[in-house]
């Protein structure tokens, strides 16, 4: 490709601007603080973020989001979903007509329910001829930078599209698999960071091994029954992108989600273990989401509700657990909404 546009400079923008730039891609990479893209700019590194890792001479950054996206062939978005609509929407003027546009944002907004490529299908119109993807699955960003091996899915429902993205970003150490199920591997990318601070609670809480495996088991059952009432393909939760994704932030140290959890099971308020995190955990406002949006569906998920009354209601840990317990005894369910 000609040009890559990499919106955002975080943790994973960065990882993934740092990975195509390898590859001899041609790659901008944005970010909205001025400031921090002056140091970018001077150390020729994220020391913030990705610490360790120069940047190749084929990545270059801006603050200009204009500059950024202009006769880009693809632009990745990898800002936070609280701000996607509106950086989406400042950036959409100068995009290429036809350009891939590929979401690496786990989460869904709040106000209206959405995910991301819903977000950009609505706030585009249909002569921009854009095509809209989803690029997901368990990937720690600092193991992506330092080259270890990975493995994750692009979704287009235009098949030439995703196989176009594949190539761009397989390596031999990172592999891309194709799913034409965009929907059901957003709400997999959403939803599993709700899981792991409800792992990272019983983390926290001093829980066993067993508790951990029946969170993560039971999770994904209400990953794929949200994502099928979504319209999902319920073998998409059993791949890279749910179980795969699931059990890497639900049992790894470097997730920020289940970190939020650890610090909520040791007893901290919300507030307080926020407040000790450097970067967001998108499963704090991705639990209000999920839940307005299985609430409107009608889908029942009791793992989400009580996460919800943990965050949103000040509800005590051990009383969400021993009230998931304390549920009518049930065969277990498949996806269908029981």
């Amino acid at each position: 490709m000609n040009k890559i546009a990499m919106i955002g400079a975080g943790s994973w923008g960065t990882a993934l601007a740092l990975l195509l730039a390898r590859k001899k891609e041609q790659v901008v990479l944005w970010d909205h603080d001025a400031e921090h893209v002056a140091r970018l700019s001077a150390d020729r590194e994220n020391k913030r973020h990705q610490p360790g890792h120069p940047f190749p001479a084929e990545l270059q950054v801006t603050d200009s989001l204009a500059a950024a996206v202009e006769q880009a062939d693809c632009v990745v978005m990898v800002v936070p979903s609280h701000g996607f609509r509106a950086v989406y929407c400042a950036a959409l003027p100068a995009m290429r007509q036809g350009a891939l546009v590929v979401s690496a944002v786990k989460g869904i907004e709040i106000e209206s329910g959405m995910t991301m490529t819903q977000i950009m299908q609505a706030e585009t119109d249909a002569g921009k001829h854009q095509r809209f993807g989803v690029l997901s699955g368990p990937s720690f960003a600092a193991e992506v930078a330092e080259r270890q091996p990975t493995a994750v899915t692009v979704a287009f429902a235009d098949p030439q599209a995703a196989e176009t993205v594949q190539r761009l970003f397989s390596t031999d150490y990172f592999r891309v698999y194709t799913s034409g199920d965009v929907i059901g591997l957003e709400i997999s990318a959403a939803m599993k960071n709700v899981i792991a601070i409800a792992a990272g609670i019983c983390d926290g809480l001093n829980y066993g091994l067993n508790t951990r495996a029946a969170l993560i088991t039971r999770g994904l059952a209400e990953i794929a029954r949200l994502g099928v009432a979504m319209g999902g393909d319920p073998q998409t939760f059993a791949g890279l992108g749910g179980l795969g994704d699931l059990v890497l932030t639900c049992t790894g140290n470097l997730s920020r989600n289940r970190t939020v959890g650890l610090k909520l099971g040791s007893g901290l308020s919300l507030e307080q273990a926020l407040s000790e995190m450097k970067m967001v955990a998108e499963g704090v406002k991705t639990t209000k989401s999920c839940y307005q949006l299985a609430s409107g569906l009608g889908v029942e998920m009791p793992i989400l509700e009580q996460m919800h009354q943990i965050l949103y209601h000040g509800k005590l840990c051990q009383d969400a657990v021993v009230e998931l317990f304390q549920r009518d005894l049930k065969q277990e369910a498949d996806v269908s909404n029981r």
